[in-house]
């Protein structure tokens, strides 16, 4: 084995066991949903922002809270109102006078300016205050009356909605979802795990998060990811399932005239990173073509919508991407 090959296996299994001591620490206080954990782990790991989908009531809230600790970053909470304004997330300048009479404008930090936002219930804001963190969760600096305002580093949203009660809400614009990494679905948990929730949660010594990484060790992984090897085939199957999930000829057979809009490149970025992220929680050097299939639900979700024949027939996106993933099961 070579040199650089032997230290990149070596930095590998070192993160890789400070990854499964968070991933522990965030487990002793979320039950039931490992594979959310992971998928959220995952999307901080790739440098990207998740998207949070869940009914109230299952530890979505809880879940970002503890991550951030565990992760070792700074955390900001916004609940997202239709009352609130896009100053109310980024900041504003006000007027102040000096002891000379002097008058000058400073700027005031909004909550963005954190390692970690939580945007509850983002959906519930109107699309003006939305749009105030597109530029921000992609260029990951914010303008205010002409000027840049740079956001800490590492910088991530993590986002929760509610897929029940819609009155007096605005869906995502489609722009605003594709800068989301992952929509992760979060569902109920099983009954174990929700024994265990109730006897833990409801009595007096509820386990309180620990750090386990510091900011420069989560970037310090999110730039190993980068490094990590992909083989041809893994390139070629993440290519061939985003080009198969778009509206063109490349969708053959059942699936044409069904998919009304799909993903584009930025998915199979996504992807890409993610199926890195997820080989080097499991303690790989190399993402496979399991990983593509297992992150495909959550990447692609939230970067697609069926034609409204397809919705007639009662075709669902779960069942469509399934469908997609077949050739490669």
């Amino acid at each position: 084995m070579s040199e650089p090959a032997a230290a990149l296996m070596q930095e590998v299994e070192t993160v890789s066991e400070q990854l499964k001591a968070a991933r522990a620490a965030i487990n002793d206080r979320v039950f039931g949903q490992e594979e959310i954990i992971d998928q959220t782990l995952i999307t901080l790991l790739a440098g990207g922002h998740g998207l949070l989908v869940g009914v109230p009531g299952l530890a979505k809230t809880r879940l970002v809270e503890t991550m951030g600790t565990v992760l070792g970053l700074e955390e900001s909470r916004v609940q997202f109102t239709p009352d609130l304004m896009p100053a109310d997330i980024i900041g504003s300048e006000v007027l102040e006078e000096d002891e000379n009479g002097r008058r000058s404008f400073r700027f005031i930090k909004g909550p963005i300016f954190c390692q970690l936002l939580m945007a509850d219930e983002i959906n519930r804001a109107s699309p003006r205050t939305q749009s105030a963190l597109l530029q921000a969760m992609q260029e990951k600096h914010v303008t205010v009356t002409g000027q840049r305002h740079d956001l800490p580093a590492p910088f991530h949203v993590l986002a929760t909605q509610n897929p029940l009660e819609q009155e007096g809400t605005y869906p995502l614009p489609e722009a605003q979802l594709d800068r989301f990494l992952m929509q992760i679905n979060v569902d109920y948990p099983d009954e174990e795990a929700e024994r265990r929730m109730i006897l833990t949660t409801t009595g007096v010594n509820d386990v309180a998060p620990r750090a386990i990484l510091t900011p420069t060790e989560l970037q310090s992984a999110q730039t190993l990811i980068r490094k990590m090897p992909v083989g041809e085939k893994v390139v070629d199957a993440i290519l061939a399932l985003v080009r198969s999930a778009r509206p063109n000829a490349e969708a053959e057979g059942k699936l044409q005239g069904q998919i009304a809009w799909g993903p584009g490149p930025r998915a199979s970025q996504a992807l890409m990173l993610a199926a890195r992220a997820r080989a080097l929680l499991q303690d790989r050097v190399t993402p496979s073509i399991d990983d593509v299939v297992a992150l495909a639900p959550p990447v692609l979700r939230h970067r697609m919508a069926l034609t409204f024949s397809a919705r007639a027939e009662g075709i669902n996106l779960e069942d469509l991407i399934g469908n997609l993933l077949e050739p490669f099961a």
